[in-house]
């Protein structure tokens, strides 16, 4: 008898844990996560988060960048696009056009993320004033010196101000490969620093107007000064695509200081004659460009609580704290500033650079106004128009752009 009863009580136990497994919540995940990245993801993040919340199950499926856009818009036509995508920043917008995207910030718990997201990788989840996304990594470019080139031009240190590091302006020397600093190119991401520090801008703030703003006196004077440094042969040609690079530029002496990503350092030994600070300030200014990721729920998903858990999850404490281990900035200001830079000290600089980045224009136009700009810039630098009536042409066409 005794037995029978524990058979029983055995069944029943396996019957009742059958509607708990059918009841379990699948999503998927597309993401483009490195293969040391995803390996911090499958084996901390997830399961982490899965322990937490035993009801969902995350499915993960790696995909490659390149075209990830387009094949994302096809799988959403087809019915068969991913719960919850990681995507790069400057297609939150172009996606949630499309009608894409579910917008995020009528959702519990979405304000509370909003007052601690930083500023920049916050706006890059905008269109048209609602949001649709949370930011999930970020990165930006600072300013890499050289120490050797730096002593030569007589400092101990890199300079704090532009106005500092100008000053060493008529020690440049052209003619045997030695400038004074490098903008990278004349496109946005390498220009962009560069005119926020100078005090230009590219719209309005609510990033709907680019008259009075791209084509105003403090953008056009930025530009302006741009130019004037590379006509003076105080920057280097790679700014119009020669040699040197900036890498190589760099770590050859040719160029005292250039802006670059943490990329520069990352998978090498440590570079002591690389240190990196932020941008040299004007007028107390130091602005860098927002680069990095979001992560976005479907639209049409049939698992929307789910997804949500798992997005509010990727970007707290704990799942951004453990992708730093892959070499992953964190997006929330409370986190920022908990990370451990002793293993890594050129991250210091880029998440005190983080902290006053701006994005790119977060519009469904940007590839356009992208386009817009860096023709622009180079037809300025190479002096087949002036600033002012290049950037009062490019304002006119970016606000047509913007009004889509």
């Amino acid at each position: 008898m005794k037995k029978i009863l524990s058979l029983v009580l055995t069944l029943a136990l396996l019957c009742a844990a059958v509607p708990a497994a059918m009841a379990q919540t699948e999503i998927t995940f597309w993401h483009t996560y490195s293969e040391g990245e995803e390996k911090v993801l499958t084996e901390d993040v997830i399961p982490a988060f899965e322990a937490a919340n035993p009801d969902i199950k995350v499915n993960a499926v790696r995909m490659p960048y390149e075209g990830l856009n387009e094949q994302f818009i096809t799988a959403v036509a087809g019915d068969v696009a991913p719960d919850v995508i990681r995507m790069d920043l400057t297609w939150v917008a172009q996606m949630a056009k499309l009608g894409a995207l579910a917008q995020v910030d009528t959702l519990p718990g979405f304000d509370a993320i909003l007052a601690d997201a930083l500023p920049g990788p916050m706006a890059t989840t905008e269109y048209k004033g609602g949001h649709y996304g949370l930011p999930l990594n970020t990165n930006t470019t600072a300013a890499v010196f050289n120490l050797e080139r730096l002593k030569e031009l007589g400092f101990d240190a890199p300079p704090a101000t532009m106005d500092e590091l100008l000053a060493a302006a008529s020690k440049a020397d052209p003619a045997n490969e030695k400038w004074l600093f490098a903008v990278q190119g004349s496109f946005n991401w390498a220009m962009l620093p560069f005119i926020w520090t100078l005090g230009g801008d590219i719209t309005d703030e609510t990033y709907t107007k680019a008259t009075g703003y791209l084509n105003g006196e403090a953008t056009v004077k930025a530009v302006e000064t741009i130019k004037g440094w590379y006509d003076q042969g105080i920057i280097g040609p790679c700014i119009l695509g020669e040699e040197p690079a900036t890498w190589g530029g760099i770590e050859a002496g040719n160029y005292a200081m250039v802006v670059e990503g943490p990329w520069f350092y990352s998978g090498s030994d440590a570079k002591p004659n690389n240190p990196v600070s932020t941008i040299p300030s004007v007028d107390g200014r130091s602005i860098s460009i927002v680069g990095g990721e979001d992560i976005v729920m479907v639209k049409n998903t049939k698992n929307a609580d789910a997804t949500w858990a798992f997005m509010q999850y990727m970007v707290s404490e704990p799942a951004q704290l453990a992708m730093t281990k892959a070499g992953m900035i964190p997006t929330m200001s409370s986190t920022l500033a908990k990370v451990d830079t002793s293993v890594t000290p050129y991250l210091a600089a880029y998440v005190e650079q983080l902290k006053t980045a701006k994005p790119r224009t977060p519009s469904a136009a940007w590839p356009s106004i992208e386009e817009t700009l860096n023709t622009t810039f180079e037809s300025i630098l190479r002096g087949n128009v002036s600033a002012r009536e290049g950037l009062d042409a490019a304002a006119a066409q970016i606000d047509t752009l913007l009004a889509e």
